[in-house]
């Protein structure tokens, strides 16, 4: 067996190694804010968008589905979701996926609060009062605390059900239904806007190609009597 150098075992030298490695705070601040900055974030999302080779309906419709993903409470798997919206009602998947950006860590806690509040009041129950700042960190309780009841089902460990059936009927459930009804009226809007958008920028870039192409096939046939005429 050939050894390994030192200096691979320290980490040195590694293909996907940052060469200035990122502390535990600029991570976090990343999550926030991005390097670029949002600005630079929307922009290059708005390139990738124009840039999608595909008719504006169907970017329209990807784009729809993924902000209708981000408007429901299934944490990690709103791009699984966004992608199986878009296949099935025939929309484009890349766009689809660039449609979840409406759910960042700027947007969220908005999402989450309005959601839960409407579901309440759709559904007709009570709000629990959890603070906006514990909403995600309920979530993260919940799963805690389905992986020990699933454990305690295989050893001797008593299951308890009660702290995830006030999750399901206090934050969970009004959270679907209030984000599922947000959710579609921001989708609709989203499509209508994202297809006059795109029609009219693949309109205007066809437009001046075929001025390019023209004028290109002008300058050569313009070059070709020149040449006939010597």
């Amino acid at each position: 067996m050939l050894p390994i150098p030192k200096k691979v075992l320290a980490g040195e030298g590694m293909v996907f190694r940052r060469r200035n490695p990122q502390g535990v705070l600029s991570e976090a601040r990343a999550l926030v804010l991005p390097p670029g900055g949002w600005r630079r974030a929307f922009s290059y999302m708005r390139h990738r968008l124009t840039r999608i080779p595909d008719a504006p309906h169907r970017i329209a419709r990807g784009i729809a589905c993924g902000i209708l993903a981000s408007f429901t409470p299934l944490f990690g798997l709103h791009f699984f979701l966004a992608v199986f919206l878009a296949m099935l009602i025939r929309g484009n998947v890349i766009a689809s996926l660039i449609g979840t950006a409406v759910g960042n860590p700027l947007t969220f806690p908005f999402i989450a609060i309005l959601s839960i509040d409407l579901g309440h009041a759709l559904l007709g129950t009570r709000d629990l009062g959890v603070p906006i700042t514990q909403i995600m960190t309920t979530f993260g309780q919940a799963g805690d605390e389905i992986f020990r009841n699933v454990r305690a089902v295989f050893t001797d460990d008593v299951t308890n059900w009660d702290r995830l059936d006030r999750f399901f009927n206090g934050i969970f459930l009004p959270y679907l239904v209030g984000g599922l009804a947000m959710g579609v009226v921001a989708a609709t809007s989203g499509y209508w806007l994202s297809l006059k958008a795109i029609a009219a920028y693949q309109k205007l870039r066809d437009a001046r190609r075929e001025a390019r192409m023209r004028k290109k096939a002008e300058a050569g046939h313009d070059q070709t009597k020149k040449d006939s005429t010597e």
